[in-house]
């Protein structure tokens, strides 16, 4: 269906508001063709793997799913559990293979295998793990499914969404991490806790980093069109700068304290993920905090960061990042979050 002109245009001199308020990111390339069924592969069937699987299923989003892991038994097992469920599930297609050419057709590979971090170990060593890994599956994903979009949920997601970047030859507009999305709804979560309202009416976006140095930005945030901080400041209510770190905080902490609890994190990251495979999939045209390429914005030069940017996500991968705007001591906390993923990747031998 075509669009009319108000659709995109406002004003009687037909000013394009779309295009204004998003700007593409840098080696995009035009939406692939539309295929009649709808393919989703899984590369890891561990924890995160299977709740994003699950979730995927549940919701019926795709007409046919693939799981792919070298640990042919679990991976057997973990595909007829699934199918036994089929009679409480939408109609799809459940197959696994230890091989890599059953992803072929594939709309979207969503990357969760990965090694995991020995106790002790350094960052850069465990990311050289994953590069090694990442050469060894990378390359026959892309081979196998050439107009995918790629979509990294490993750790460390913007460091290793840049690497399948790199190994994949995709442009930039298809290769995507899961990055921050999941922390922004940790974000959502703890002020809709505060003010005791739904999650779903809070617009808040954690960037940069998926790690320490991500950025919470606090400039943004509005519960129901309004803007917190600016409300507060007109009805001269005082808060504290150090309790909205602390909130930030415990955003960061998230992830460590469920891990402490139960010994991983999987239905939350299942649930983000299965958000933007619908987004991307079903051409939603919504915003997500998502791993980028990040060059050209807000300052961001010296090298190819991906990190999290608030983007529009349809069936062609990233359609553009929103021209948010960051206060100044916002605009820096995100480049020097660049700057710690770029020392990183200048350490990798890709």
């Amino acid at each position: 269906m075509q669009k009319t002109a108000s659709s995109s245009t406002l004003g009687p001199d037909g000013l394009n508001i779309a295009q204004s308020f998003f700007k593409p990111i840098q080696g995009s390339s035009p939406p692939p063709p539309i295929s009649r069924n709808t393919k989703i592969s899984v590369i890891g069937v561990g924890n995160v793997g299977m709740a994003i699987a699950q979730t995927i299923l549940t919701q019926g989003l795709v007409d046919e799913i693939s799981l792919v892991d070298v640990n042919a038994d679990k991976l057997r097992g973990e595909m007829l559990d699934l199918q036994h469920a089929a009679a409480f599930l939408p109609r799809t297609k459940i197959s696994a293979s230890v091989d890599y050419s059953s992803t072929v057709g594939s709309d979207l590979v969503i990357v969760t295998a990965g090694a995991r971090q020995i106790s002790g170990e350094s960052r850069l060593n465990l990311l050289q793990r994953n590069l090694s890994l990442f050469k060894k599956m990378i390359p026959p994903l892309a081979q196998a499914s050439p107009e995918s979009i790629l979509l990294v949920v490993s750790n460390p997601v913007d460091v290793l969404t840049y690497v399948a970047w790199k190994l994949s030859g995709f442009p930039s507009n298809r290769v995507i991490g899961s990055g921050t999305n999941l922390d922004s709804s940790r974000f959502r979560f703890l002020i809709a806790d505060h003010l005791d309202l739904n999650a779903q009416d809070v617009q808040a976006y954690i960037v940069g980093e998926h790690g320490d140095s991500s950025v919470a930005l606090w400039s943004s945030i509005s519960v129901g069109g309004v803007p917190i901080l600016s409300f507060l400041e007109r009805q001269q209510i005082a808060y504290e700068k150090h309790m909205l770190e602390k909130i930030h905080k415990e955003v960061v902490q998230g992830a460590y304290e469920v891990i402490k609890l139960k010994g991983y994190t999987s239905w939350a990251i299942g649930y983000s993920v299965a958000s933007l495979a619908r987004s991307i999939l079903r051409d939603q045209r919504s915003i997500h905090p998502v791993s980028v390429l990040a060059k050209g914005f807000h300052g961001i030069h010296g090298g190819d960061a991906f990190l999290s940017l608030p983007a529009q996500l349809g069936r062609s991968g990233v359609l553009g990042v929103t021209n948010v705007h960051l206060t100044e001591d916002e605009a820096k906390q995100l480049r020097e979050s660049a700057k710690t993923i770029l020392d990183l990747q200048s350490q990798l031998e890709i």
